[in-house]
């Protein structure tokens, strides 16, 4: 019996090639196939693993690197300043040609949501406004957030008119430079509070360093309002701050000196006045504190944001208020010192004047008729009127004492004058009696 075998299926007729026109492909040929007829190499290792190479992407076939971003310049946040929108990020003043002064133009229109929110803010001074347009200046460094800096030569000018930039503090030590405060340009006053197109025109001298400007709609922070937010979440619980006192007075096993307490002073050493709300900053290693109210309105003044106790950084937002001291303060009311012991507990310190005048050592005159049975002397009186303390030499027996006494009377019915006084150890005629 034969077995039929299958007929094979016909192959498709190769196409035709043409010395004049490209080849055909037929329609059944893939898209891969069409691309390209460059002879390619199969990636068949079976030790490589591909995607512990290249990711999820095979044949070694990852994505495009991106395009490169340039870093952007970032400004310092100001505590006295809360930004609301960026109008213009900062951008860098670029010099036009070689002149030293340069003219870099900026040309921008407020949105009536912007319009409103500056007509209805309150105004901090006559003419003032708290929500305001200010201009930020800084270095051109991408590194970290940038303070302000000011350009040499420096000039703004909002539409037609010119504005204000904060001059130098006088120096008062001699080769030292003026500093300038470099602070926020306020432009509010001089802008067109509608849909019109406000210019701002900075003029800055060209002397090697690049500088950056940036547009802000800000609000303005008074230091009663910045003293309010601290109180609101900047207390520190009084067992957090006992605790740290137990840290810092924590038996050292390296250290030959036992430390049994440390003494805080109750006065504020900006002002010298008694401690109302006492505060330090977090990054601070003493416990010594500061009045918040007045280090808030020296730094509105003249922003500097530096412990007056060790010197050191105090930024706002590491500002905390002392829970325990403050506690003190109110449990405390007749000691400008305290000390803190090892277990977190206190003590007041008594001035040492308060304690030189306590009743255990008490001070007498001897010039009163009642001190020792001594009656006082017929010419008690000085030369200028004044009544005079006796002086009694306290080495000599009463018995001696009594007939000097006598002897003096004698001799001063004889003369007229008065006769001058025995000089001894004791001129000021006081003794302790302790």
């Amino acid at each position: 019996m034969r077995l039929a075998t299958p007929r094979r299926a016909p192959k498709p007729p190769s196409p035709s090639r043409s010395s004049t026109g490209p080849p055909r492909l037929s329609p059944s040929t893939s898209a891969y196939e069409r691309g390209s007829s460059v002879a390619r190499t199969s990636l068949s290792t079976p030790n490589i693993d591909y995607p512990a190479l290249y990711g999820k992407y095979l044949n070694g076939l990852g994505r495009l690197p991106p395009k490169v971003v340039k870093p952007e310049v970032r400004l310092v946040k100001l505590p006295f300043y809360t930004t609301l929108d960026e109008l213009l990020k900062p951008t860098e003043l670029v010099p036009q040609n070689n002149e030293k002064l340069q003219e870099s133009p900026c040309i921008f229109a407020l949105t009536p949501r912007q319009v409103e929110l500056i007509r209805n803010s309150r105004e901090l001074q006559p003419g003032v406004k708290s929500v305001q347009v200010v201009l930020r200046i800084c270095y051109t460094d991408t590194s970290a957030p940038q303070e302000d800096q000011y350009p040499p030569n420096i000039a703004v000018k909002v539409n037609h008119s010119y504005c204000s930039v904060p001059g130098y503090y006088p120096s008062n030590k001699p080769g030292v430079e003026p500093k300038r405060p470099c602070r926020p340009i306020n432009l509010t006053h001089l802008m067109y509070l509608s849909a019109a197109t406000n210019r701002i025109t900075v003029t800055w001298g060209n002397y090697g360093k690049s500088y950056s400007v940036g547009l802000y709609l800000v609000r303005q922070m008074t230091s009663a309002e910045l003293l309010q937010r601290l109180k609101t979440i900047g207390i520190k619980h009084p067992e957090l701050c006992k605790a740290l006192v137990k840290e810092k007075l924590r038996l050292d096993p390296d250290s030959e000196i036992a430390t049994t307490g440390v003494r805080v002073s109750l006065i504020c050493p900006l002002v010298k006045m008694r401690l109302s709300v006492p505060c330090r900053a977090e990054t601070c290693a003493h416990l010594q504190c500061f009045d918040a109210v007045f280090y808030l309105q020296m730094n509105e003044k003249k922003p500097t944001w530096m412990c007056p106790v060790c010197d050191k950084p105090a930024p706002y937002d590491q500002l905390i208020i002392d829970g325990l001291l403050s506690k003190i303060l109110t449990e405390c009311e007749d000691a400008d010192e305290i000390e803190y012991l090892v277990d977190g507990s206190w003590c007041p310190i008594r001035a040492e004047k308060e304690r030189s005048c306590s009743p255990q050592c008490p001070i007498l005159v001897l010039g009163s008729s009642d001190v020792n049975g001594l009656l006082p002397t017929p010419n008690g009186n000085g030369e200028n009127g004044k009544a005079t303390a006796d002086v009694v030499d306290l080495t000599l027996d009463s018995s001696s004492s009594e007939e000097e006494e006598e002897e003096d009377e004698e001799e001063d019915d004889d003369d007229d004058g008065p006769q001058p006084k025995r000089r001894c150890s004791y001129e000021k005629g006081l003794v302790s009696a302790c």
